[in-house]
């Protein structure tokens, strides 16, 4: 009995100590891998280069000097994202707004490809929080211990918790990382979450967006990690700024006039190896504004002119599409989805009235000026708060920082002015307005049948008031032929 107890006991010791050991050696092996995900090097700049160096002239790595560089745009807000990927700006966490094509993303890798990625991770966002949670592992070089041995030993195994929960445990990896980090560099991890438009602003998607944040503040007080989000539209600056104590808003936008056309020749030059007139970098500009991602585009083609009107009418033919309005013989079948298209063209029209009343329009120097109504006052305008929110995610109106709306781009509000200046247009708009308004009213309105009147037949309604105080009699009868009746039956609407 007793070398039966030693050996049950030598063998349950041996098994306690392989399995305290392995999960110590494997929670060191978690800790070290997530560490060597913020080495330098980085995938999101091995892709960025691979790209690059795929381009149509084959020149050009991210991670050359700035002596090769002449395919970014240097912008005034460079040199603030540097210091903030690079580690020197601290305590506050950071969110980008701005228009899609602006450059946001390209200002963050090139500001990582300086420094070669040490201490920076970062991922793009996604709708599906179990994605979102999938990209965030790669970027942290964390499997949520989907390898554990756990299931062997009946242990609850990981795949039981949801994202939002494997997500929390990646941040308490990462926050040990970041105290490590601290003790020997002084400098704080940085991590950028990229298109936070993605996620849903629903309630799973606001819990996602809680759990980020709540984070982000706290890491910022501590100086461990400094988050970095970037968003195309309004609502995720709307959703952060109740909570928000640390949080720094950076609006990027279209490039102005000087730069635009500087930006404009450098991409002429590289793509085409054609220095073109300053009168033909004009004429772009007056047509597609600032947007890099527009003028990268014109500077690729062989007709920038002819390009630059193809991305103005492709911008109006988006509009039509999404937001046309069918006039007074529309069914009432689409009612729903002529609100939506008439309060948008209300507010494209309100915009154009309100360029006409400034005084001016245009800056030698910084270009088009774009006419901009308070989010408030465009609400009021449109009779609607919950449309807006939608055409900044389909970048036909965007909101910036300070809750101001106007048209998405350039080609935009040339397609508004295109639109409204047709002939005929407001009364069209008027009779979808009218319509609109008829077939709510109808909607509104019940019939009320009485039959069985005949041989002197009647009924008499009683009116009372809120107090249940009788106010007076209804009679309903058959009107006799004199009087003009017809049946043996009266109608009325209620």
């Amino acid at each position: 009995m007793a070398e039966s107890a030693l050996t049950t006991a030598a063998s349950v010791a041996i098994l306690g100590a392989v399995g305290y050991g392995y999960t110590r050696y494997y929670k060191y092996m978690i800790l070290e891998k997530m560490e060597g995900a913020f080495r330098p090097g980085d995938p999101v700049l091995d892709l960025a280069a691979a790209a690059k160096s795929g381009s149509a002239t084959g020149l050009g790595y991210l991670g050359d000097e700035d002596s090769n560089r002449e395919h970014w745009v240097l912008r005034e807000e460079q040199g603030l994202i540097d210091e903030i990927v690079h580690g020197r700006l601290k305590g506050q966490y950071h969110l980008l707004v701005g228009e899609k094509g602006t450059g946001k993303s390209s200002m963050l890798i090139d500001a990582m490809a300086k420094i070669d990625g040490e201490g920076v991770a970062m991922f793009e966002a996604h709708a599906d929080p179990e994605i979102f949670r999938i990209r965030l592992g790669k970027a942290l070089d964390f499997e949520f211990h989907e390898d554990n041995i756990g299931s062997l030993f009946s242990i609850r195994g990981p795949r039981d918790a949801n994202a939002l929960l494997d997500i929390e445990r990646a941040f308490n990896k990462m926050e040990k990382i970041a105290l490590r980090r601290r003790e020997k560099i002084g400098r704080p991890l940085i991590l950028i979450v990229n298109s936070m438009h993605l996620v849903r602003n629903n309630e799973e998607g606001q819990d996602l967006l809680e759990l980020l944040q709540q984070r982000a503040e706290q890491w910022a007080a501590s100086n461990l990690v400094t988050v970095v989000f970037n968003s195309d539209d309004y609502w995720v600056y709307e959703r952060l700024k109740r909570y928000a104590t640390r949080m720094h808003v950076i609006p990027i936008m279209d490039l102005p006039k000087t730069q635009a056309m500087q930006a404009l020749k450098n991409y002429r030059v590289r793509y085409r190896h054609d220095d073109p007139d300053l009168s033909i970098l004009e004429q772009v500009y007056d047509k597609v504004g600032g947007r890099i991602s527009y003028l990268s585009r014109v500077a690729k083609s062989h007709d920038m002119i002819d390009t630059c009107n193809e991305i103005c009418r492709l911008e109006k033919t988006w509009f039509l599409n999404q937001c046309w309005i069918l006039g007074d013989e529309m069914d009432d079948d689409v009612m729903d989805q002529q609100k939506y298209a008439s309060a948008a063209m209300v507010l494209a029209k309100a915009l154009v009235d309100r360029e006409k009343e400034m005084e001016a329009v245009y800056h030698v120097e910084h270009g088009h000026i774009l006419p901009q109504i308070p989010l408030h006052e465009a609400r009021y305008i449109m009779t609607r708060a919950d449309f807006i929110q939608d055409y900044d995610a389909i970048n036909i109106f965007t909101i910036d920082s300070k809750a101001r709306v106007r048209a998405d781009s350039v080609p935009m509000m040339n397609a508004f002015r295109e639109i409204c200046s047709e002939e005929g247009f407001e009364e069209h708009l008027e009779a979808t307005l009218d319509r609109i308004g008829d077939i709510e009213s109808l909607q509104r309105t019940r019939e009320l049948t009485l039959k069985d009147l005949w041989r002197g037949g009647k009924y008499t309604f009683k009116t009372v008031d809120t107090k249940g105080k009788e106010t007076g009699n209804v009679t309903v009868a058959v009107a006799s032929e004199e009087e003009g009746g017809k049946g043996d039956q009266w109608a009325t609407n209620m």
